[in-house]
């Protein structure tokens, strides 16, 4: 990691950046104290981070699981009870990642994981735009389709043209343009130096002279950063109450939380290794007990979920991030900023900040995806469009459940065309059939084998059945051919030749 650290640095100042005020939005939207988010996202960087072996993967409080927090909270009447759910949940991750339970994220298929990115692309194209126009009534961590307040992603979009700040778009407007023709610069080669950083300066130098120059293009206090008074470590943490371990409720929403922030985080842990241009791989057991860990932590010192955010491991990846030393000072910074730094940072415009996730989003949903996509054929692209409508209008969970369903859906179709190979001959003493059965005959090809069986084959018809290219035929299938075979065959005068099956099988087709 040393040898890597003047990218490091430079990276996980902007991931820090953007970090900040999403960790302070998370909290907001959930109902929790605004220094709860802090609190996971310097646990989620330093403490996950130290534990999590991948490189590029950033965590902390995720805008997912807003909602889960929202209804947890209200459910058991205080923070402080919540918190004990919080610690419960790490156990159940920390646990599950022992048993090795991470296995479920290779049966993701890659459409469903490029759906996401794509997804989150966008949406944080639409979301974004209103902050970057000095529009902010929206939580900057809203990533949900509906909003709290009533409005939805596209109703954001249209009320911007009730009110805008030009500072804003000034601000925003340079800061992409400058994102933009950076690699074709000079600046390009000062590795410790990223674009994203730059637009951080140049907004708060803008800012600060239409302060000064022109007070009408000054953005105000709403549309800047804003860490809340630092008073202390005590007042900083809240411990969580356990005096109500037993109560169902409490474990309801530790499960609740574990499940959604596993799932979550093995998701983004997919996602991420997508995006890594050294297509580095992180065990996903280890990545369940690194996020058992700081969900034990969080929840003992004060702080929210955590999970591994797509969000921040794209700013992190874009901004030139080559280890995991990355992760871990985002979170050493988070605590700073609240410690010393709160005055500084709360001049930097929220537009700033738009302006790297707008680029972000537009490297996660380029067109050229959408054209790879749709060349491999409707078998990958529709399950990936599918992917990112759901999440889009709905959330990243729902959406990725109905990408997986549709994304199956195909691949049953597949298994049903592809569970044997069906050659038919015509001569003058009636029609000859061989079946040649595949590798892998599972209980998926039932339903293709026993529809060719007892409806595709002709009345008086010679039929092979060639089991020999067969390594493994299941016992559904296998009841289906000894159907045919016992019953219907003698019935439609059917003369049927089995040839090729295993010993195993042939009690089963007697």
């Amino acid at each position: 990691m040393i040898s890597k650290i003047k990218y490091d640095i430079p990276a996980s100042i902007v991931v820090f950046l953007v970090a900040l005020p999403l960790c302070l939005g998370v909290a907001l939207a959930s109902g929790a104290p605004l220094l709860s988010g802090i609190i996971a996202g310097i646990i989620g960087g330093v403490v996950v981070g130290i534990l999590s072996e991948s490189h590029a993967s950033v965590s902390g409080p995720a805008a997912g699981l807003t909602a889960v927090v929202l209804a947890a909270i209200t459910k058991l009447g205080t923070f402080e009870l919540f918190l004990s759910a919080v610690v419960l949940a790490g156990m159940i991750q920390l646990f599950a990642g022992i048993m090795k339970a991470g296995f479920i994220a290779n049966f993701i298929p890659s459409n469903v994981i490029k759906g996401l990115l794509a997804a989150i692309g966008i949406i944080l194209i639409l979301k974004q735009i209103p902050h970057a126009v000095g529009f902010d009534k929206d939580n900057v961590s809203d990533l949900s389709f509906n909003q709290p307040d009533g409005e939805n992603t596209f109703s954001e979009l249209l009320n911007i043209f009730d009110y805008f700040s030009w500072g804003a778009i000034i601000i925003s407007s340079i800061s992409v343009i400058t994102m933009l023709v950076w690699d074709y610069t000079p600046l390009k080669k000062i590795s410790f130096f990223p674009s994203s950083l730059m637009v951080v300066l140049l907004g708060v130098g803008l800012n600060t002279m239409f302060m000064a120059i022109v007070p009408s293009l000054a953005i105000s206090s709403e549309h800047l950063v804003n860490i809340p008074s630092f008073e202390g470590f005590g007042s900083m943490i809240t411990l969580p109450d356990f005096t109500q371990i037993a109560n169902a409720q409490v474990w309801t929403v530790a499960f609740t939380i574990a499940v959604v922030a596993s799932i979550e985080t093995l998701l983004n842990l997919e996602a991420v290794e997508n995006l890594d241009p050294q297509k580095r791989q992180a065990s996903p057991n280890r990545e369940l007990v690194a996020q058992g860990a700081g969900n034990i932590l969080a929840g003992m010192l004060g702080g929210i979920p955590i999970t591994s955010v797509i969000v921040r491991s794209s700013v992190n990846l874009n901004a030139g991030a080559q280890t995991k030393l990355s992760s871990i000072l985002h979170g050493v910074f988070l605590l700073a900023s609240v410690v010393f730094l709160s005055s500084i940072l709360n001049l930097i415009p929220l537009a700033s900040l738009a302006s790297i996730l707008l680029l972000t989003g537009y490297k996660l949903a380029k067109v050229s995806l959408f054209k790879d996509m749709y060349k491999n054929g409707l078998n990958q692209f529709i399950p990936f469009v599918s992917t990112i409508l759901a999440i889009v209008f709905t959330d990243l969970l729902i959406g990725v459940l109905i990408g997986l369903a549709i994304s199956i859906f195909y691949i049953l179709k597949s298994n049903f065309k592809n569970a044997y190979h069906f050659e038919k001959t015509t001569t003058h003493t009636g029609d000859e059939i061989k079946i040649r059965l595949s590798e892998e005959v599972s209980f998926l090809n039932k339903a293709s084998i026993k529809e060719t069986l007892f409806v595709d084959i002709p009345d008086g018809s010679k039929v092979v059945i060639d089991g020999s290219h067969s390594k493994y035929i299941d016992y559904d299938v296998l009841e289906v051919i000894h159907d045919f075979s016992n019953s219907y065959a003698k019935e439609k005068n059917i003369q049927l030749t089995l040839i090729g099956f295993k010993s195993q099988y042939l009690p089963k087709l007697s």
